[in-house]
């Protein structure tokens, strides 16, 4: 049960790396890539594995140093924050353009519309890959404290 949770962790690692370079990809090209997000999402929810292998490890006995199961938890943390300041993004961009709703945008031609969209998309794959890049280090240092 301990290799698959190494060889699990390598995957989480791969993953969130993964997601990271491309997601750095797609906010320096101010492109929105679905696979960006499928990829994101992966990466996510095998962080939610991987920590269930972990606590599996624990209840049947297995003793992990502390700072391991600290930097192992700490993602799952980094994740969820990392999501709620992405659902902030769009207010955050609004606010600075001095938009008082998303209906106000609705009215802006087509072409403007689409400019606060690009930079709503953008804050949004950035933030979420300056997630994954916390989630990789933490992740990277759970394994060397094993």
């Amino acid at each position: 049960m301990k290799d698959v949770h190494i060889a699990f962790g390598v995957l989480t690692i791969t993953l969130n790396t993964a997601a990271c370079l491309f997601g750095a990809w797609c906010w320096w090209r101010s492109s929105a890539h679905l696979w960006f997000w499928r990829l994101l999402r992966v990466a996510q929810a095998s962080l939610v594995v991987q920590a269930a292998l972990g606590a599996v490890l624990v209840l049947l006995g297995n003793k992990p140093p502390s700072l391991h199961v600290v930097y192992g938890l700490l993602p799952l943390a980094v994740s969820f924050i990392g999501e709620q300041l992405r659902i902030s993004s769009a207010e955050t961009i609004l606010d600075a353009r001095g938009f008082e709703s998303a209906a106000e945008v609705g009215e802006l031609p087509e072409d403007e519309q689409r400019g606060v969209v690009a930079a709503i998309v953008q804050r949004e794959t950035g933030v979420m890959t300056l997630a994954a890049l916390v989630i990789v280090v933490l992740l990277a240092r759970a394994a060397g404290t094993s």
